[in-house]
């Protein structure tokens, strides 16, 4: 006789619902502040790396966390996918601003390319076992440090966020500019 057992794991991507990239990310900042998941986020991995302290945090809103951000990390994997699909506004050379977070002027200029180059470098599983080991170290007293290099992760999720953000924005000036695009500019289509 056959045991049935429950699977246990949350299966987020499972079923016969198509999802585009950019509907996943404007679900995410929904519910997400770019603010405040960067700064989520920062306090886990410094919380993960010191030795005497935990998280000031409810269990649940950390594992809530945890889990948007490994779907958001899968909303970039689908949409550096679908990269030749996905097309954006071109900024006029004056209206590029000084400072651009932690992405590079070219990153700015393509958002696309830092989904790219994080998927390059680290699987949609590897950035799962990052984030959840850095949720569990920072939730209690460890002696153990983390194994492995947690920042090149960290800076690309941080990456991810305003590059996702900014895709969004983009999006949002195209919606409010009107359905006619001008000479010289390209749009996102979702």
């Amino acid at each position: 006789m056959k045991k049935n057992t429950a699977d246990w794991d949350i299966l987020f991507w499972t079923g016969p619902k198509k999802r585009a990239g950019l509907q996943l990310l404007e679900n995410f900042f929904q519910f997400n502040d770019l603010a405040v998941t960067k700064k989520r986020l920062n306090d886990i991995i410094r919380y993960a790396i010191k030795k005497d302290g935990f998280i000031a945090e409810d269990p649940s809103v950390l594992f809530q966390f945890h889990q948007s951000m490994r779907s958001f990390v899968r909303a970039g994997y689908l949409l550096m996918m679908k990269k030749k699909k996905h097309r954006f506004s071109r900024l006029p050379e004056n209206s590029i601003p000084v400072v651009f977070g932690m992405l590079s002027e070219q990153e700015y200029l393509d958002p696309l390319l830092v989904f790219s180059q994080a998927h390059k470098e680290y699987t949609i599983k590897e950035f799962d076992y990052f984030m959840s080991g850095m949720v569990y170290l920072s939730m209690g007293i460890s002696d153990h440090i983390p194994e492995k290099n947690i920042i090149s992760p960290y800076i690309h999720l941080m990456k991810m966020l305003d590059a996702a953000h900014l895709i969004l924005q983009r999006r949002s000036k195209k919606k409010t500019a009107g359905n006619h695009p001008e000479e010289g500019e390209r749009y996102i289509k979702s």
